[in-house]
């Protein structure tokens, strides 16, 4: 794969080149030389210029799979991109796209972004992309979303947070393979992310007493670092979150599920919540787990799409599957009784000692349930978290060479069932695997 800049494509280097970088070349207008690679281009990423328009030429690139196209000037979603015969995924981060008709939809769509955006509705024509997997629409407009959605059945991930929803989409609780659902930051749960953020008792800790370290890890929401708490001279980590709508939501959303899920045993300890930081960003302090810990897995792959990758010759014994597995299983119970969904449920986000001590982490996904929401509503959100553990179940036990229990084999198969209300409670989940564990 070759990635190269604007200066190697206008001289003719690359052709043969599958993939295109042009970020941050300054560009207004695609430049025809990108033509010069149709027989080849499967990738091409133009995001952080000042494009507001594609051409209708983008439709003759045949192995044309992936665009990212964030960062833009982009008012609507380009027509041209429905015309594309082999676009899989479509991003259009960060933009000030307000509309887009049905037209502007790939027929073999698998993965939309259109994160940050201002959009106030989604086309009806949306309910015919039927290979869709994951779905990215939160930071826009949406007061509702349509019920032709309902024929996405393939739909595994969505991010509706940070939009104007009154309430929760009935139409996502019927999905039948939606495992990663986020829908915090909307006017239905506002008020109890606020009410947290406010009343959830967790001590202060001024900026002053902290001396930062090493960065440990950045992601979407927020930075995290090792630092020494001066006064207790002992090491901890500090979360800052950026203060900005991210592909999952909102970081105040994420800072109040994080208070709000409380202690467990596989949720990382929350010390204090930051204060006095020079630039008034809010931000978490916890304890500082070892780093013997590490993720179980990577993050999802454009190839993989919803699915973790794991390292080359993972391997896990039953005794440390069965205790990663009972461990989020029982953490997952507690957010659930707190009227909180994950909704990032994933390998990537779990850290691991290798011998089955685990810790879920990454809230930036985390909603909370609406104070008005039915049993029945509840029950469907749960049962959505429950695919999400199916799928992890699913991974584990593809890499452990022991796991020949058929009751493991059984109670993956149920939480991944595609009718949902078939699918086990966490404690039927939890009752399961403490009878293979004994």
């Amino acid at each position: 794969m070759t990635y190269a800049n604007l200066h190697a494509l206008r001289s003719g280097a690359l052709k043969g080149s599958s993939q295109l970088d042009l970020r941050h070349a300054g560009l207004q207008a695609l430049p025809d030389e990108i033509l010069q690679l149709a027989d080849s281009l499967e990738v091409l990423d133009v995001s952080s210029n000042a494009l507001s328009q594609l051409p209708d030429w983008l439709a003759s690139l045949p192995r044309l799979r992936i665009l990212f196209a964030s960062q833009n000037q982009f008012s609507e979603l380009p027509e041209v991109l429905g015309r594309c015969p082999q676009l899989e995924m479509v991003g259009f981060k960060s933009n000030r796209i307000e509309r887009f008709s049905g037209a502007a939809l790939p027929a073999r769509l698998r993965w939309l972004i259109l994160t940050d955006n201002r959009i106030e509705a989604l086309p009806p024509e949306i309910g015919r992309c039927t290979r869709l997997q994951k779905l990215a629409l939160a930071g826009n407009r949406l007061h509702a979303l349509p019920p032709e959605l309902l024929q996405c059945r393939a739909l595994e991930l969505i991010r509706v947070s940070a939009n104007e929803l009154q309430a929760l989409p009935e139409a996502l609780l019927q999905l039948p393979r939606l495992s990663w659902l986020a829908f915090g930051g909307n006017p239905f749960n506002r008020e109890l992310e606020q009410a947290a953020l406010a009343h959830t008792p967790l001590p202060a800790l001024p900026w002053p007493q902290l001396r930062l370290e090493a960065q440990l890890g950045e992601g979407a929401s927020g930075v995290i670092h090792r630092a020494l708490h001066i006064d207790a001279a002992e090491p901890v980590a500090v979360k800052v979150f950026k203060g900005e709508v991210t592909s999952d939501g909102l970081p105040d959303s994420e800072m109040a599920a994080a208070l709000q899920a409380g202690a467990h045993a596989n949720l990382i300890p929350l010390r204090a919540r930051l204060s006095e930081h020079p630039s008034q960003a809010r931000g978490l302090v916890l304890d500082l787990i070892s780093p013997a810990f590490r993720s179980l897995a990577g993050p999802p792959s454009l190839a993989s799409c919803s699915r973790d990758v794991y390292a080359e010759g993972s391997h896990f014994s039953l005794s440390a599957l069965l205790r990663i597995t009972r461990g989020m299983a029982s953490a997952l119970a507690q957010l659930q009784e707190r009227d909180l969904c994950h909704g990032d449920f994933y390998a990537h986000n779990i850290l691991h000692d290798g011998q089955g001590l685990a810790y879920l982490g990454d809230f930036g996904a985390a909603s909370f349930l609406p104070r008005a929401a039915s049993v029945a509503q509840r029950e469907a959100v749960a049962r959505i978290e429950v695919r999400a553990f199916g799928c992890l179940l699913e991974e584990l036990l593809a890499r452990c060479s022991e796991a020949q229990e058929p009751s493991l084999h059984a109670l993956r198969d149920a939480c991944l069932d595609e009718q949902a209300e078939r699918r086990p409670t966490w404690t039927q989940i939890l009752g399961q695997l403490d009878a293979v564990s004994a």
